[in-house]
């Protein structure tokens, strides 16, 4: 193992790489069964006939209910993750915060809504607003969904900025706090953006549990993309086709979310500047600079 490379595991030799590769194969086959028995049986029922897939070749499927339902699952999740993005900043700043009671608020909110489940937040929130806020029914489900994913994921988003900063090496606080930073100004100037930027392929990855998480507005009759399956099932009475279709729009977007983080992540990592000046560069260069020489010969 090279120098400086922390690994929590040992590289596997040529016999523990063949078993990976057995083990891989044998359950990428198990996979593929259980995958033909599904179908297989589907098939039986009728449910895979031709006829059942004949609607979505036409333009009323995708006008009057995967459009409008993939519009309301992206509008959804839009929201969610702005909302959630300022939330999960403060948050994050808060439990940061050397002052006891705003952290103390602050770990409370975070721990609470991280326990509570996705579904049940935007039940009680449908519930409450249509009780106490006095909101178009028209808008009630969107709200639902929005605070429900609000509410979790600047949670997530909270735990995984403070654990960027708290994985900082110790001297960039004390650097900022030997040029005359205050604590609060060093993690705002000094520690967040370097958090951020680390955190960011993870940040980004987040948006796919919202993206995903959206489907759970089918409970409060919202009409996104699951919504608009059962609708269309009910209408063509085609629901298995119905659901494959929705299923393989969410892997797509999905794919093309966590494609987006992959590469983000192997930017970041290949250009990526290095803290101190350039490893192997030439010492002398910019030694004409009148500063740069004089801090030299001082430093000589």
């Amino acid at each position: 193992m090279s120098a400086g490379v922390a690994q929590l595991f040992d590289v596997p030799g040529p016999r523990g790489r063949m078993l990976q590769r057995v083990a891989a194969g044998v359950l990428i086959v198990i996979a593929l069964g259980l995958g033909a028995a599904v179908l297989w049986k589907l098939a039986e029922r009728g449910n895979l006939a031709p006829a059942k897939w004949s609607p979505f070749l036409t333009s009323d499927v995708w006008q009057f209910y995967i459009v409008p339902g993939l519009i309301n699952t992206l509008y959804a999740a839009a929201i969610s993750i702005a909302l959630a993005s300022v939330l999960g900043l403060l948050l994050a700043l808060g439990r940061l915060s050397p002052i006891a009671p705003v952290r103390w608020v602050a770990s409370v909110f975070v721990e609470f809504f991280r326990a509570v489940p996705v579904l049940v937040m935007m039940l009680l929130s449908f519930w409450g607003y249509l009780a106490f806020a006095g909101l178009p029914s028209a808008y009630l489900p969107l709200a639902g969904v929005v605070t429900g994913l609000t509410l979790y994921n600047s949670c997530v988003l909270a735990e995984l900025l403070r654990s960027g900063v708290l994985s900082l090496p110790k001297g960039q606080a004390e650097a900022g706090l030997s040029i005359g930073l205050t604590q609060g100004q060093t993690l705002m100037a000094v520690q967040l953006p370097q958090a951020l930027r680390a955190m960011l392929p993870a940040l980004v990855g987040q948006l796919v549990v919202i993206l995903k998480d959206t489907a759970l507005g089918y409970q409060i009759l919202y009409a996104e993309l699951l919504r608009q399956a059962e609708r269309i099932g009910s209408a063509y009475f085609n629901i298995v086709p119905a659901l494959i279709v929705i299923a393989l729009i969410y892997i797509a977007i999905n794919f093309a979310l966590t494609s987006f983080a992959t590469w983000l992540e192997h930017r970041l990592t290949t250009h990526g500047h290095v803290a101190g000046g350039v490893q192997g560069a030439d010492p002398t260069v910019g030694m004409d600079d009148p500063y740069r020489s004089s801090v030299t010969t001082a430093r000589r």
